[in-house]
Order: structure tokens, then C-alpha cells, then sequence
């Protein structure tokens, strides 16, 4: 059981101090895709730059989070909410620029659109997705069983989690425990079939990811 691990929507002043000490108490290096507006406070900041420093990866979960890209009014929106966020991460972003869409759970054609997908190519981005999300917050004390269940039918799990005050990061240390204990091995790269782009290079397809029109959200 392979398990890439990562946090989105972060970070959190309440709830990514603790997630980086429980990561750091199993031995476990994740990937953090970062909101811009969140970047751009500098007490969330810090907590960055303590990810960073403590060997994690730093990626771009966007700007504002506020509209999945396929579905924006103003498809080239989508351009500075990736650059400006790019920005904000500066040095933090490593030797991969890493990005994540904001797909509300699901993966498909309202994650991106052609700006998008152009500027992510131009500047060289890896695109990452994921195949488990855990239901964080319809089961905060719980949400660890039906992950566990997911990874074990697939060889190599991408997870998303979320550093947030959902009462769900409570579970972390039992959960890095489970994984554990069923011999997971823990990988901050990501499989083929999660990145449809990467440093700037289509694998594969790519059109179930890309809105073909103009939506209003």
C-alpha cells in the first residue's frame, strides 16, 4: 500500500501546527497545496516556511478557492488566481511547481479551463489530483475507516485531507497509526494517472479535465 498524503486549504493558524507535529512524530512527509489568500497573511506564512523547512513539499491550491476554473464567468480569472498564488510561494514552491484544482470532491470538466491549462503549461506546473478523499466533515471522529478502506483496493493512494477546524485532524495521529500498521509506504510523488501535467508536459489526455465553454458559477 503506497500512500502519497496531502493537505489542502491551508494553512491554518488553530490546526497546521498540530498537523505538522504529528507528522513530524510518525516520520511522515506530505504535500501542502496552499490557498494564496492565505499565503498572504503573514502568520499563515510562517507556518509555510515551517512546512517547508520540516521537508515538506509546498504546492498552489489557488488563490481564492472560491470557483472551480471550468465553471468561472471569466475563464482568464483563472490566470491570476495561479501566478498570483505562484508568487506568494516564491521559494517555498521547491524545485516543482506543483498545482491542485479546486474540483468541490470531483474530478472532471469544471476543474479547469484553456487559460488555465495554457498558464499551467507555460510555467511549467505539475498538475496533481488525487483517489480518496475522506468524508473529513459529515464524519470527523470516523473518517479514517472508509479511507483506509479506498487505499486498500488501490496500489498507490493519493490522499486529501484538509488542515482545517473541522475537528478531523483530531484523528490524524490515530489514522498515520492504522496506516502503519497495514505496512503503508509513504511517497511525496504522485502516480501517473493523478498528474495529467507534469512539469509542463501533458500525460496523456487531458480533455475531461477542461471546460469546453463559458459557465456562469
Amino acid at each position: 500500500m503506497k500512500i502519497s498524503l496531502t493537505f489542502d486549504n491551508g494553512p491554518d493558524l488553530a490546526v497546521t501546527p498540530g498537523v505538522l507535529d504529528t507528522l513530524a512524530k510518525h516520520e511522515v512527509k506530505a504535500t501542502f497545496f496552499l490557498l494564496g489568500k492565505n499565503l498572504a497573511e503573514p502568520e499563515r506564512r510562517v507556518l509555510a516556511v515551517r512546512a517547508f523547512s520540516e521537508g515538506h513539499r509546498l504546492g498552489n491550491h489557488s488563490y481564492s478557492h472560491s470557483v472551480p476554473f471550468g465553471l468561472l464567468d471569466r475563464p482568464t480569472d483563472a490566470v491570476n488566481e495561479i501566478l498570483a498564488t505562484d508568487a506568494l510561494l516564491g521559494d517555498l514552491r521547491g524545485a516543482e511547481r506543483l498545482f491542485r484544482p479546486f474540483g468541490r470532491g470531483k474530478i472532471g470538466k469544471h476543474l479547469l479551463n484553456d487559460p488555465a491549462w495554457d498558464a499551467l503549461v507555460e510555467n511549467k506546473f505539475t498538475c496533481v489530483l488525487w483517489t480518496c478523499i475522506p468524508p473529513e466533515r459529515d464524519r470527523p471522529d470516523s473518517w479514517m475507516e472508509p479511507a483506509l478502506q479506498t487505499c486498500a483496493l488501490q496500489a498507490w493512494s493519493v490522499i486529501v485531507l484538509h488542515d482545517l477546524p473541522t475537528g478531523a485532524m483530531r484523528q490524524l495521529d490515530r489514522f498515520l497509526a492504522m496506516l502503519a500498521d497495514r505496512g503503508a509506504e509513504f511517497s511525496q510523488d504522485f502516480p501517473a494517472e493523478c498528474t495529467p501535467l507534469r512539469k509542463g508536459v501533458p500525460i496523456g489526455p487531458n480533455s475531461d479535465l477542461i471546460s469546453s465553454g463559458h459557465s456562469v458559477s
